[in-house]
């Protein structure tokens, strides 16, 4: 199927944003995160490789957890009863995610780490 316009292709690509907003509790969490990782990069005026990296690697989490989102509702709509390669698909994507996070919390601690710390000095 495809789009009627490129309008019409953003409005679908907010309303899966939407849907995983809604739908997805770890997706609230990892906005709730962002917030206050945007919030930490203000207070703490970090520079515009920093931003980048952030901005990046803040892009990758939610990336990752969209991805996630969708695998498990085909995998849920193929597969409605369990079945162990569904299982696999599942949880290598939850997987995608947690690596994702781990990812994006090293690099919140190399960035802001130093800064805190000097703060406390």
């Amino acid at each position: 199927m495809k789009s009627p316009s490129l309008l019409a292709s953003f409005k679908y690509a907010w309303e899966g944003i939407a849907h995983a907003f809604r739908t997805q509790r770890n997706f609230r969490i990892h906005v709730v995160i962002s917030a206050a990782v945007v919030a930490a990069g203000l207070w703490l005026r970090v520079g515009g490789t920093e931003w980048a990296v952030l901005i990046l690697s803040i892009g990758l989490v939610f990336l990752a957890e969209l991805f996630n989102t969708a695998l498990e509702a085909i995998v849920d709509h193929v597969a409605p009863e369990f079945h162990a390669l569904a299982k696999i698909a599942k949880d290598c994507a939850a997987g995608a995610v947690f690596v994702a996070a781990l990812t994006a919390v090293g690099v919140g601690v190399a960035i802001f780490g130093p800064r805190l710390l000097g703060l406390f000095k």
